[in-house]
């Protein structure tokens, strides 16, 4: 029952910001309608759709040739083809911008090759609501390209060869057998890809695109109204539970199950040399745009500034994003462990629920969350300043809003749902029995916590910490709104100064998150592999 508090608390920013619309800012809404409201949903949506059809077509594609054909390197893009997953989108944005933008090296080649000038030639415009989807896409196409595989691969191979007596080729199987039975996983990872999209605000930012975030960002510090910015955020909040709601309802009217406990795994073809060539190169080109590429860029720039930007404020900013996603990482942990074993303990839903709303924050974005942070916690501040000075004429000041506490509470409610999956997960693997073999020998729950579950949870716990650690280093538009003043992070001055068109100068904080990313990314891409021999 003690989990009951905290998730409420959890809960408290997501259901502010959905009140919030119980007092309409009508002239705002009026001025927003009139000027840029409609630029917001739309760009937000056909963002949406955009990466969702880019992430289902790239992850599906990939999922099901490393699946079903045994080429060259197959083994190996089986966990390269995740590293995409350790770059924040907003970073690989600042590096094609750097690669494509009119002073890059592409178009400076192209320039210099062929006699051109500023007007004789058309490129592409990477900053631009296409060039923001292409790069959402590159980084996010991994949440399909792991569950479509595993889907694949829990098909048996008798479903295969009862498909081929019955005279379907490879493409009329993989259409009419192998996507309808995937489809559920397929969808589950199209609608995470869609989530983040909604969810991004460095990239679209960072290419002048007007979205809900970046609305959201401008109402609340350009126009000085935080109860508009929070009606905005509710609009954004209602927008991705209606997409949470049709992904559940989509997989609730495809629900297909396999008879028997076991399975022979459907066996890899062997394609031609020209296929096998052809279905290398496709993994090799994913990999190289969506990861090497960006590596490249961010090594180059970091090699030409040298050692100028590794000084005493880059320590400082090492240490403030590393110390802060360290003592994120734990607290949620910490939370997730009293939720998952207060699930376990009390099937009563009077402690489910509040859990299950408090666990909802993962699908809301980071600037609604700060929204829903500071409203209430400058409510208590001011609050509590009143108080104090009426009773002993003492001012309080900001004891919550403005600082660490603000950004650890953003964190708890962003990522919690992170970590409480992977605690979830290693409890489940321990049986009932254990507990009930603890209580017959007298030891209460929490001895039974310490004794029992968390040495046999050691990797969940793990796990858990390490995504969290990343996902809270990469995090920006929270940070950047919840900050202290003069309290940096790695993401806040990458932005900082890609903002300013530094991307030299950005290369080192952003490669430092790119490296702490790449761990866990590694660490799950074995975890999966384990699960599936």
């Amino acid at each position: 029952m003690l989990s009951v508090g905290p998730a409420l608390l959890l809960a408290l920013p997501v259901i502010v910001v959905m009140l919030s619309v119980l007092q309409p800012q009508w002239s705002v809404w009026t001025h927003l309608a009139e000027t840029v409201l409609w630029d917001y949903v739309n760009n937000s949506l056909l963002l949406a759709a955009g990466v969702g059809l880019g992430t289902l077509i790239l992850g599906t594609s990939l999922a099901w040739v490393c699946h079903h054909y045994d080429f060259p390197g197959r083994s190996a893009f089986e966990w390269l083809l995740l590293l995409p997953m350790a770059i924040p989108a907003y970073i690989i944005a600042y590096c094609y911008t750097g690669l494509l933008d009119f002073a890059g090296p592409v178009q400076q080649t192209l320039r210099e090759q062929f006699g051109w000038s500023y007007g004789d030639y058309w490129f592409p415009e990477v900053r631009s609501l296409g060039g923001a989807i292409m790069m959402l896409t590159l980084v996010l196409y991994p949440y399909v390209f792991m569950l479509a595989r595993n889907a694949f691969r829990d098909q048996a191979q008798s479903l295969l060869e009862v498909s081929r007596a019955a005279g379907m080729g490879p493409t009329a199987y993989f259409l009419n057998v192998a996507i309808p039975l995937a489809r559920p996983a397929i969808l589950t990872g199209v609608a995470l890809a869609m989530m983040e999209a909604f969810a991004d605000f460095g990239t679209v930012e960072y290419f002048g695109v007007s979205t809900f975030t970046t609305g959201i960002f401008r109402t609340w510090f350009g126009m000085g109204n935080a109860q508009a910015a929070a009606q905005l955020s509710a609009l954004l909040t209602t927008f991705v539970l209606l997409l949470l709601l049709l992904e559940k309802a989509s997989r609730t009217k495809i629900k297909y199950y396999y008879q028997g406990h076991k399975h022979q795994s459907q066996k890899r073809l062997k394609p031609s040399p020209v296929i096998a060539a052809s279905l290398l190169t496709f993994c090799l080109l994913t990999l190289t745009f969506g990861f090497l590429i960006p590596l490249w860029m961010l090594v180059n720039w970091v090699w030409m500034t040298g050692t100028a930007q590794f000084d005493g404020h880059f320590l400082t900013l090492m240490w403030n994003s590393f110390s802060l996603a360290l003592v994120a990482a734990l607290l949620v942990l910490v939370l997730a462990l009293v939720f998952a074993y207060g699930r376990r303990l009390y099937a009563d839903p009077l402690v489910r629920l509040p859990v299950t709303m408090a666990s909802m924050g993962y699908a809301v974005p980071g600037t609604v969350i700060a929204v829903g942070v500071m409203l209430p916690l400058a409510w208590a501040d001011k609050s509590l300043d009143s108080l104090m000075q009426s009773l002993f004429g003492v001012s309080t000041g900001l004891l919550f809003s403005g600082t660490v506490f603000a950004l650890l509470l953003a964190y708890a409610v962003r990522f919690l749902a992170v970590s409480l999956h992977q605690v979830e997960a290693g409890l489940e693997r321990i049986k009932p029995s254990m507990d009930q073999a603890g209580r017959s020998l007298g030891v209460g729950p929490l001895k039974s916590l310490q004794r029992i579950h968390l040495p046999m949870m050691k990797a969940s716990l793990l796990s858990a910490l390490l995504l969290v650690f990343v996902d809270v280093l990469k995090e920006l538009p929270a940070t950047l709104i919840l900050r202290p003043f003069n309290f940096d992070t790695l993401a806040v001055r990458t932005y900082e100064l890609a903002s300013d068109e530094r991307l030299s100068d950005a290369a080192l904080p952003a490669l430092s998150i790119l490296v702490a990313g790449i761990v866990p990314v590694i660490l799950l891409a074995r975890a999966i592999n384990r699960e599936s021999h």
